[in-house]
């Protein structure tokens, strides 16, 4: 699995109601029309300037408040398939995980705005006392070159992620 994208930059305590407001979801579920709302209480210009392929960058505690999923498949819409934080909030990162998005948690103080990152998966490696396989996530900077080792996503994740999502996954391994 390898992603490349524009680095599109946020800070700490980026709440769910922050990428996509609970107003929003009222009006519509679809993807494609709450894109264009993406992040409007923080950068109301935002949406409009968003790309597929875009990688969203913050802070600690990426989306925190409510376990909505739509601040999820409101990302999806807009074409990011992956965020990369310091952390997020448990929740997020598992409705992250089951909609295809990649959360890739590594120290984002480096990262500008609008930088070329490049993410790949790094080297296996086997945890016996879980007895699950793990790799860790590469972030590489291509504006400045460094390389960020991210923690590592469980094979089971990692899985779900290429499928597209927890459906996609499901359909294929459906018997």
């Amino acid at each position: 699995m390898m992603m490349t994208g524009r680095a599109r930059v946020f800070g700490d305590d980026v709440n769910t109601d922050y990428i996509i407001t609970s107003r929003r979801k009222r009006e519509s579920l679809d993807p494609m029309v709450l894109r264009a709302f993406l992040f409007e209480t923080l950068n109301s210009g935002f949406a409009a300037t968003v790309r597929t392929g875009d990688v969203i960058v913050a802070g600690r505690n990426f989306g925190c408040g409510s376990a909505m999923e739509v601040a999820v498949t409101a990302l999806v819409g807009a074409g990011i398939r992956a965020v990369v934080a310091k952390s997020f909030s448990r929740t997020y990162y598992r409705n992250a995980v089951n909609n295809g998005v990649m959360p890739v948690i590594c120290d984002t103080s480096s990262i500008g705005e609008g930088d070329a990152l490049e993410i790949s998966e790094g080297t296996e490696r086997n945890v016996t006392e879980r007895n699950v396989t793990e790799r860790n996530v590469t972030v590489r900077n291509l504006a400045t070159g460094e390389v960020l080792t991210g923690e590592p996503l469980p094979g089971i994740m990692r899985e779900i992620i290429g499928a597209g999502g927890l459906v996609g996954y499901i359909r294929k391994h459906a018997r």
